[in-house]
């Protein structure tokens, strides 16, 4: 892949401390109710419904398009802009997240892996409106709080 790799997808993403959270699935799933409350918790939103994905350097790096850039759409409410400072202008991608019914996640997964542009990203399935699914993406991007992450 060239430097001027890109490509727009679907999807909702999210920026926990330096890591770019891409969070699929299909119209309904909840992509925009997790990252709504991610956010409330403190991460930043990059963009919601479409994502621009660009290699730079290696990375495959995220934004909004320019037209939603600040907007997150809030179920009962419509489009919200968001205050500046839940705003994350783009972001390295470091999880792909796949929204699934909560049958169709396996207890014990191995790694699972997925090409973006050239790069290998990590990849996990997870249930939205587990009241755990946000706790379950910080623990994925060695963000956890508490005494359960291992020191490093």
């Amino acid at each position: 892949m060239t430097e001027r790799a890109r490509c727009t997808v679907h999807g909702t993403c999210v920026v926990i401390g330096d890591a770019g959270i891409l969070i699929r699935g299909r119209p309904g799933a909840g992509k925009s109710d997790l990252a709504l409350r991610l956010i409330d918790q403190g991460a930043r939103l990059v963009s919601d419904d479409q994502v621009r994905l660009r290699l730079c350097g290696g990375a495959v790096i995220a934004s909004a398009p320019d037209a939603i850039e600040g907007m997150i759409e809030v179920n009962g409410m419509g489009l919200i802009r968001l205050d500046a400072a839940r705003i994350a202008g783009e972001a390295p991608l470091t999880l792909l997240v796949d929204l699934v019914d909560g049958g169709g996640i396996e207890r014990l997964p191995g790694p699972q892996v997925e090409t973006v542009l050239g790069v290998n990203l990590p990849r996990m399935a997870l249930s939205p409106f587990e009241a755990s699914a946000p706790a379950k993406l910080r623990l994925a991007v060695g963000r956890g709080t508490g005494s359960i992450m291992p020191v490093s």
